[in-house]
């Protein structure tokens, strides 16, 4: 039996506490995907303060992909917690982190 796969909002918040780690490598890149396809170019990934291990793969994805412009870590309550995205079409390479 095939398991369709899990839909998601495509919203500009990924919360990546229901997904597995090693699913974040595809994860990310197609959301981003999405995002653009709805116009949405501020994104917020929120990957848990824990060890930093996954903090530390979601900057490394966001850094190798073209549409990234620039991020960070959250400056609210969530602070490092989170990563604030910013994406576009035409990103500049050179504005990352």
């Amino acid at each position: 039996m095939s398991q369709e796969p899990e839909q998601f909002p495509i919203n500009g918040v990924l919360d990546l506490h229901t997904f597995k780690p090693s699913d974040i490598g595809s994860l990310i890149p197609e959301y981003i995907e999405a995002c653009l396809d709805k116009n949405i170019t501020s994104l917020r990934i929120i990957h848990g303060k824990g060890t930093g291990a996954l903090r530390r793969g979601v900057h490394a994805l966001l850094n190798r992909n073209p549409h990234v412009v620039s991020y960070g870590l959250a400056t609210d309550k969530s602070s490092w917690g989170a990563t604030l995205v910013k994406i576009s079409r035409n990103a500049n390479q050179t504005n990352k982190s």
